[in-house]
């Protein structure tokens, strides 16, 4: 047999992490690598953070799972605290990004349809080169072809309006629209963060016709943008948000949260999970916001974030053959290049130990562990500095 027993869907690069010290993965040969891709915007505490593991291994000791038969004290304390850290009144655990994502969706439809309600209220409006997962539903929900092909047919439900594009989502409304799904910040669509008009614009035609406001904060949320979560930049608040990769802070979980008006059709046996909620993530999600869910915390990732980006912007006036702009917010940040951004991220990575993260409209995203001080943003700019200066675009 040829196939390998990791089933081969991902081309593997050959960094091969063995060990994490607080910004740094080291390869099992002992080669160190700033981290500045944070496991996809995971690892918000970097890789050897006291509290963070601490709370896992005392939690491993005791409990790791009992499923959702029965009561949980451990999800309860986690529950309340997201709703009294945000817009929501409930929330729903789940393992994973993609699983909350769903969630979001039955929720969204379910609104329409529970009890006796609208069963042709099931659409929901999307947006071009969202990513909202890997799952039937949610590249469904996506626009992008490369996502699609070799699994036709797609879910019915969705429609794909421009981001950033009021009139676009507007022209695609009908009676059998249910809400909008959308990232607030784009990530692997290329950092790209929503406009102040077009978020409020969606709220208010949500509001006008009794439509769900459906946020995919995976990735921008949880303290990434200097905000617990991205709306709260836009002086809105959703019915629905799915949150998911740095809430366990490199532990899997993810939740759907809501409002007690939008999860109105979730009822008992309407969804369900058997990890979701296990006692060892909601010790990591209780760390992880005991870290980051505080003014302090969160002003320092808004600080930080200004400076590396005022650093990222001088730094590319001196390469203006190869870098565009800077976009983002707070340590989600997006290096727009004028060549492709792929053949630049493997560079950084193989020949200057620097792992960042590629994403379309030829970007380089960068996101830090939000932990990360100036001895890891010098040692980024300058390695940064080094790559640009070898790069060679048509020898990539």
């Amino acid at each position: 047999m040829s196939i390998t027993p990791l089933m081969p869907v991902y081309p593997r690069c050959g960094v091969r992490p063995v060990e994490g010290d607080h910004c740094h993965l080291i390869d099992e040969d002992g080669t160190r690598y700033l981290d500045f891709a944070s496991g996809i915007a995971v690892n918000l505490l970097g890789h050897s953070h006291a509290g963070l593991i601490g709370a896992i291994q005392r939690q491993a000791e005791k409990l790791m799972h009992v499923s959702n038969l029965y009561g949980s004290p451990q999800g309860e304390a986690l529950a309340q605290r997201l709703v009294d850290a945000t817009f929501a009144d409930t929330v729903f655990f789940t393992n994973s990004g993609a699983e909350a994502v769903e969630a979001a969706i039955k929720t969204a439809r379910a609104y329409h349809q529970h009890e006796d309600g609208n069963s042709d209220r099931f659409e929901l409006i999307t947006f071009s080169n969202a990513f909202h997962g890997r799952t039937m539903a949610t590249i469904s929900a996506s626009n992008q072809e490369k996502m699609h092909k070799g699994f036709y047919p797609m879910l019915a439900g969705f429609k794909y309006a421009e981001f950033d594009n009021l009139d676009s989502a507007k022209a695609l409304m009908s009676d059998k629209t249910a809400g909008f799904l959308v990232e607030p910040i784009q990530g692997e669509g290329g950092i790209r963060p929503a406009s102040d008009e077009f978020m409020q614009g969606l709220r208010a035609l949500c509001d006008e016709h009794d439509l769900m406001l459906v946020l995919d904060e995976v990735q921008c949320g949880v303290a990434r943008t200097g905000k617990l979560y991205g709306y709260e930049h836009y002086g809105i608040e959703p019915d629905i948000m799915a949150t998911a990769k740095g809430i366990g802070g490199g532990f899997p979980l993810g939740a759907c949260l809501a409002t007690e008006k939008a999860a109105r059709g979730m009822g008992f046996g309407t969804h369900g999970s058997t990890y979701g909620g296990n006692p060892l993530a909601m010790a990591a999600g209780m760390a992880v916001m005991d870290a980051v869910a505080n003014d302090e915390f969160l002003a320092e990732v808004t600080e930080k974030g200004e400076r590396l980006r005022a650093r990222l912007e001088q730094f590319i006036g001196n390469y203006p053959d190869l870098f565009e702009l800077v976009r983002g917010k707070g340590l989600m940040l997006g290096l727009k290049m004028k060549v492709e951004s792929r053949p630049f991220f493997v560079h950084l990575r193989d020949n200057h130990q620097l792992l960042t993260v590629a994403a379309g409209d030829n970007t380089l995203r960068v996101l830090p562990p939000l932990v990360a001080g100036d001895a890891e943003f010098d040692e980024f700019i300058e390695k940064l500095s080094a790559g640009a200066a070898s790069f060679e675009p048509e020898d990539a």
